[in-house]
């Protein structure tokens, strides 16, 4: 059914080594839909290193969803920025968007980190584009404005910079837990 969300087989699950190289591929494809706006170029010239998704499957940080065909359609990379809970990086195959796979792996991913003792997350993210601020702020994470940063946030943006990214576009987000 439409807009129902993914189904009970879709629960989101830790990352198996076998399925790390379909990670970058959902991400380029993600990446997609970023088609002529801004941040464009500087997303397709900066792909997530597969060696990101090895270190997170390692420490239990990277969760995949999956369709009900059994296909992995998205993911959730995330790490330890000070003593946050930071999203470093989600994605959904275009054709699987609007199902609640990115929801569900962002609700399950915020489980994990109360469970380990993180009392905020943060993550980097666009602020023009709708599947992006917007649904985070739908989610409860709010602008962090530049003054609050942390010294992580700080390093993070500036490496963001650094990389070419369209800074004006970018906003810093920050959730209680």
């Amino acid at each position: 059914m439409a807009g129902s969300g993914p189904s009970k087989k879709a629960e989101p699950r830790l990352a198996r080594r076998e399925e790390l190289a379909l990670l970058p591929i959902i991400e380029q494809r993600a990446g997609e839909r970023l088609q002529g706006h801004p941040a464009d170029a500087v997303f397709a010239a900066s792909p997530t290193p597969i060696a990101a998704f090895e270190q997170g499957m390692l420490q239990q940080s990277l969760w995949v969803t999956e369709s009900d065909a059994g296909d992995v359609v998205g993911y959730l990379l995330a790490g330890v920025l000070e003593d946050d809970f930071h999203v470093q990086q989600m994605d959904v195959l275009p054709e699987h968007g609007g199902k609640g796979h990115g929801r569900a792996l962002l609700r399950y991913a915020l489980r994990q980190a109360v469970e380990r003792g993180h009392r905020r997350a943060v993550l980097t993210t666009l602020k023009d584009a709708p599947w992006n601020a917007g649904f985070y702020a739908s989610e409860g994470f709010r602008v962090w404005p530049r003054e609050a940063w942390s010294a992580g946030m700080r390093r993070v943006m500036a490496e963001e910079a650094s990389a070419g990214f369209p800074m004006a576009l970018r906003v810093a987000m920050l959730r209680e837990l």
